[in-house]
């Protein structure tokens, strides 16, 4: 597989940053995960405004323009072959010292790779817990922000590996649901579905916004609003989605069968929209 570092691609085993690069000290940069479907780049142009908007905030130039990136993450595709696959695409401080300052830090470092990836969990249904450990504050570091430092979410990622399930739940700082380790999340009840709002703390992801979009094109009740852990527990269906995940069903959390414990019509109804609106909704290309 071949890997773009800084403007130049290596095959993978020669790709390399520097030890003294502030994303692998401190988690100094932002990030993105793109999919690619049968020679589309899902929603490519979304990804690389949220990419800047995240760069903005922690003010990180990128060196790169949107067009420019946009050539990058095709060709990194081309080069390896693939029509569907997952990119991943970062931006780090650079290289700097041992020191915290950004100051040290003259370059960012640009990343791009590609590979296939299967949905994260599968086409099954997944089973989940709501962690201990709360989804970082937005005075802290507003999960808006798409950074590398993910020690929050793999805290509440290790909970889950404790507890043997694939996912784990987190909630913000006031208590009520706020998303999954790497995804956010949908209840329905009575065929209406509920997800949290943008102030809820979690990040806005470009999958839940696409699936907000079908549901409401498909006549789907909709509302944005803060919901507790016992509406999680009483729903009649819970589905995560994510760039990795797409849109996973979870039928049991913390012991408790959600519904009647089967992926429900309302999340298959959305996945199978979603399978059709992924084809048409980016960036076309070609081997």
């Amino acid at each position: 597989m071949s890997v773009h570092v800084d403007g130049v691609f290596y095959p993978e085993a020669e790709a390399r940053i520097s030890v003294f690069d502030h994303g692998l000290l401190y988690g100094d940069g932002v990030f993105e995960g793109i999919r690619a479907y049968e020679g589309v780049v899902f929603k490519l142009d979304e990804h690389l405004e949220r990419l800047f908007e995240s760069a903005k905030s922690i003010m990180l130039t990128i060196p790169h323009t949107k067009e420019e990136l946009k050539i990058i993450v095709v060709e990194c595709l081309r080069r390896n072959g693939l029509l569907t696959g997952y990119v991943r695409l970062m931006v780090t401080r650079g290289r700097g010292d041992l020191g915290l300052d950004p100051r040290k830090c003259p370059r960012p470092t640009l990343l791009v790779i590609a590979r296939p990836f299967p949905r994260l969990y599968g086409e099954e249904a997944i089973s989940a817990i709501v962690a201990s450990v709360r989804r970082n504050a937005v005075t802290a570091l507003n999960p808006m922000v798409k950074s590398l430092n993910y020690l929050n979410n793999v805290y509440a990622k290790m909970e889950a590996n404790r507890a043997g399930v694939e996912e784990a739940i987190m909630l913000n700082q006031q208590g009520y649901v706020c998303e999954g380790t790497g995804d956010n999340i949908f209840i329905a009840k009575k065929r209406a579905l509920i997800t949290p709002p943008p102030s809820s703390g979690a990040l806005m992801g470009i999958t839940r916004a696409s699936v907000i979009e079908i549901a409401r094109a498909e006549g789907m009740p909709l509302v944005e609003r803060d919901f507790t852990v016992h509406e999680l527990y009483n729903a009649d269906e819970v589905f995560m989605t994510g760039t990795a995940a797409e849109l996973a069903a979870v039928t049991k959390i913390d012991g408790r069968v959600i519904g009647d414990g089967a992926i429900g019509p309302v999340t298959r109804r959305l996945s199978e929209r979603f399978r059709e609106y992924v084809k048409t909704h980016g960036t076309k290309f070609s081997l």
